[in-house]
This record gives structure tokens, C-alpha cells and sequence, in this order.
């Protein structure tokens, strides 16, 4: 059976509030691995995710794991929602760098996930199963791709127990950074981060963002629907469900869907899948 997880951003308003419970109602079904919860933009949602993680285990009985971020955070304060979320009853933890939070002069105590990861161990055994970040086309801060790969294997070595991609929409460039890493020694499952395509114009403005490649043809193909939602949905799900039969074939141990608190979209892509 294929692994699968949903990444959720905690809600700051009511509004948002029962969007995510309406789509973890619905994606709860899928029966999930776990669920994770992010942190925010520079720890912007540090107040809301705790709360985010107590609601989707008690209202939703999903096993959640909560993103973790270094940046602006002292280690007593990290060592702090780790021992919350162990009261949580939460067994993973998704460990970032994260960003620096607006208006903070000084990134905390530490500087690169490796750091936060060995914390983590230090600080609570191998009681936390931990999953860092990879990134297949490269960091966008990266120097180069040789250095984000050392750098992801100084993650791992410090002891994390598994990755989670950025998402992608070439799975050439997945397989490629798996092989690099096996090569470099390091063994951990690595598991494709999915963004399903439903607003294509947002899609194009996350992927500037964050450094994710959307090849040529499947921008040609999305503009030529213009403003048809359901033409740039149903083409969506179809180019996002023929990437994940791909990454299966492959290998890919699993599948991680960016949900962005919305269950239609994703929903329309497992369909398609005979998981």
C-alpha cells in the first residue's frame, strides 16, 4: 500500500478554521500516514500551530507532525514545543530551516536545520521520528547543487530518519537527486512533495517563490484554457495524477500532497491513482 501524507498551514481565522476541518474530514479517508502542520513564514503561526496539531488529533484522530523551524527560536524555546508536543502525543516532527521572521535582526540560536536536527536528538532520543527538506532542482539560496547535497547529508547525518521534497513538476530532476544522495551514502527514504494544480496563476507565483520549475508545455497547455476553472482543474489533476504514477514506478516510497487546507484539488489527483 502507498504511503501518503497532507501538509496543512494553521488557520488564523474562523473562516480558515473550518475550511481545514472540512478538508481533513474529507482527506481523512485516504487514510494518511500522518498529517504535518506547518510553522509559517518566519515562524509567523508559531501561537496557532500547537493549536492547529491539538485539533486535527482530537478532532480529526489523525496522527500529526508538526513543522519545526530554527530561525528566530533560542533553544529553550525549541526545547519547549518539543516537550509540548510529546505531551501532544505527536511521534514526528518535520525539522526546518525555515525563514529569518520579519523585523528579527538575529536568526536564534540556530543557523541550518542539521543544527536544529542534532538538537532534537540531543534533546529527546530517537523519541521523534524527524523529516527534513530536499530539494530536487536545487535550494534557491543554494550556491550550487553540489553544496545543497552535502548539505542535505549533514541533515541525515545529524539524524534525521527521512525527506520530504520540495514540490516539482519534473520527476527527472527527483530520481536524478536520489541517485546523487545514494552516492553520497545516505539511505533515508526520500519522499516527493505533490502540489496539485487547481489556480494556476498562484501556482506560478509560489513556484517564483520558492525556486520550483513548471515545464514549458504544461504552462502552454494551462494558458490555453484561460480562465476555465474546471478545464485548468481537470488538467491539473490529470498532469499531477501522471507525475505520481511515475514517481511510483520509479520508487518513490510515498506521496506527500501540499494541500493548501483545500481537499478538492488533491482529491481529484488520488482518483485518478489506483492506490
Amino acid at each position: 500500500m502507498t504511503a501518503i501524507s497532507f501538509e496543512f498551514f494553521p488557520p488564523k481565522t474562523d473562516e480558515q478554521r473550518e475550511q481545514l476541518h472540512a478538508a481533513a474530514q474529507r482527506l481523512k479517508s485516504r487514510s494518511p500516514e500522518y498529517v504535518s502542520v506547518t510553522f509559517g513564514a518566519g515562524g509567523s503561526t508559531l501561537s496557532y500551530t500547537g493549536e492547529t496539531v491539538k485539533q486535527l488529533r482530537e478532532r480529526h484522530a489523525l496522527s500529526v507532525a508538526p513543522h519545526l523551524s530554527c530561525m528566530g527560536g533560542t533553544r529553550a524555546e525549541i526545547a519547549q514545543l518539543l516537550d509540548g508536543y510529546r505531551q501532544h502525543g505527536c511521534r514526528r516532527i518535520v525539522a526546518l530551516r525555515g525563514d529569518l521572521p520579519s523585523g528579527m535582526a538575529t536568526p536564534g540560536d540556530f543557523r541550518y536545520a542539521a543544527e536544529l536536527v542534532r538538537f532534537i536528538r540531543e534533546h529527546s532520543g530517537d523519541y521523534f521520528h524527524i523529516e527534513v527538506a530536499a530539494y530536487p532542482e536545487t535550494h534557491p539560496q543554494a550556491e550550487d547543487a553540489l553544496i545543497d547535497l552535502k548539505h542535505f547529508k549533514a541533515k541525515v547525518e545529524a539524524g534525521a530518519n527521512g525527506a520530504i521534497t520540495q514540490y516539482f513538476f519534473n520527476p527527472d530532476a527527483y530520481f536524478r537527486f536520489v541517485d546523487d544522495v545514494r552516492k553520497l551514502g545516505v539511505d533515508v527514504p526520500i519522499v516527493p512533495g505533490i502540489m496539485p494544480i487547481s489556480n494556476f496563476t498562484q501556482l506560478k507565483r509560489f513556484s517564483d517563490g520558492c525556486g520550483a520549475e513548471i515545464p514549458r508545455w504544461i504552462a502552454k497547455r494551462m494558458q490555453a484554457h484561460g480562465d476555465d476553472t474546471e478545464s485548468v482543474r481537470d488538467l491539473g489533476a490529470e498532469v499531477v495524477a501522471q507525475l505520481c504514477r511515475r514517481l511510483l514506478e520509479g520508487g518513490a516510497p510515498g506521496l506527500h500532497f501540499y494541500t493548501l487546507n483545500r481537499a478538492k484539488a488533491t482529491e481529484a489527483v488520488l482518483s485518478r491513482l489506483d492506490l
